[in-house]
């Protein structure tokens, strides 16, 4: 097992100087001579040198004249489960669609049984080296999910393998309830049962255990329709607990209006809404959620209708969701690039889905997300020196430094 993270003692005050400082806050532009000051992990000024306070005896980084920007937010992944689907892939190049896929027992039903078959800390183990490539990228926050194992118990382990996350990395880890990802084939043809026996009552056990922050689902004609998400839904709210969902992402059911009409976090996909489901979603204040990793893998070819979005003013947020079948991607980076050249989100669109719009995504944007006064010192110091580089480089990496809580990784 993993030896686990050992945090230094909570800092003091710290002073980073001399950067292009990108705070990601309302109507922000670069600042030149940027200067970032933490006391114990938390902002106590962002802005241009020439307003900084005098801090004596604080510890001073120069930061070379680089891009400083908030630590980037995964708000979408499924990176804890077991074995892959690479022949899947195989079928995929063949021709074969994601739903032939999943009616031939493949999809989300094919990673269920090596899912079930591993403890919690095999898990760990098989998700470290994903968490880890997100990492290197700057990333502060990573959501995952469950959702592969589909009984009670192999959902509380994939939930208390996501938590253990967070004890071995310098990370926050926010972990989302997702039993109602599909269907067990030992329910095939009972979804109603499936809901009844195995998600809520797993889900009423998961808050119990203190493992779940947010309820999502998989709403989609192979899954679960908008009727049944509710009552899921209806659970999480006797429990407190938010919701979000995986919707339109291969059709039109339904799934976009549900999620605003109970004030969701996110909607994520919706690679088939239309302009109904966009004013939706701006009157609930739910950030959409654009995963253009899926939409490349399982060579989708409707796109999110970016231009209805941005007329009704919803914030979008991007993520790899990285998984193991329809998008085994580990750079936020690359789905920031392809956001950009598949979605034709503009960089600052870009930048905000992984930081500002991303802390939305998660219920976090009082902590983290931007560099403001009170937040987490959640930094990431690029190797450039204007935004654009971040979404218009493939496969390249410029990150320089992390900053978690104000501790330089």
């Amino acid at each position: 097992m993993t030896p686990e993270y050992s945090p230094q003692a909570s800092p003091g005050t710290e002073i980073w100087r001399n950067c292009r400082l990108l705070t990601m806050t309302a109507g922000s532009t670069l600042i030149d001579d940027g200067v970032v000051v933490a006391r114990n992990g938390r902002i106590v000024f962002a802005g241009a040198a020439s307003a900084a306070p005098a801090v004596p005896d604080a510890d001073t980084i120069d930061v070379g004249g680089r891009l400083m920007t908030p630590a980037p937010i995964d708000c979408h992944t499924h990176i804890v489960h077991g074995g892959h689907r690479a022949l899947e892939f195989e079928m995929r190049l063949a021709g074969a669609s994601y739903v032939d896929i999943a009616k031939a027992g493949g999809g989300i039903a094919s990673t269920v049984g090596a899912t079930r078959a591993l403890s919690p800390e095999q898990l760990v183990a098989e998700a470290l080296p994903r968490l880890d490539a997100l990492l290197a990228e700057g990333v502060s926050t990573v959501e995952i999910k469950s959702g592969y194992g589909l009984t009670i118990e192999s959902e509380l382990r994939m939930l208390r393998a996501a938590r253990a996350l967070a004890t071995l990395r310098p990370v926050r880890i926010v972990t989302s309830y997702l039993a109602a990802h599909a269907l067990p084939a030992e329910y095939a043809g009972r979804k109603a049962d499936y809901i009844a026996e195995i998600v809520l009552p797993g889900l009423r056990a998961a808050h119990a255990e203190g493992l779940v922050d947010a309820v999502d689902g998989f709403c989609e004609g192979i899954a679960f329709d908008a009727a049944e998400m509710a009552r899921v839904f209806d659970c999480a709210a006797e429990l407190g607990l938010p919701v979000k969902l995986h919707a339109e992402q291969l059709s039109h059911i339904g799934g976009t209006r549900l999620a605003a009409s109970r004030q969701a976090l996110s909607a994520d996909h919706l690679e088939y809404i239309d302009e109904a489901d966009a004013e939706a979603l701006a009157r609930s204040g739910t950030v959409a959620v654009l995963l253009p990793g899926a939409f490349y893998a399982i060579r989708e070819t409707r796109k999110p209708d970016i231009a209805a979005l941005r007329r009704h003013r919803v914030p979008m947020a991007v993520a790899t969701d990285c998984n193991p079948g329809t998008s085994p991607l580990t750079s936020l980076l690359l789905a920031v690039n392809m956001a950009a050249t598949l979605f034709g989100l503009t960089v600052d669109e870009c930048l905000a889905g992984v930081t500002s719009n991303a802390a939305r995504a998660l219920g976090l944007f009082d902590e983290t997300g931007t560099l403001e006064v009170g937040k987490s010192a959640d930094l990431a110091v690029w190797n450039c020196t204007t935004p654009a580089e971040l979404a218009y480089r493939i496969g390249f990496n410029p990150l320089h430094s992390r900053v978690f809580k104000g501790q330089q990784q």
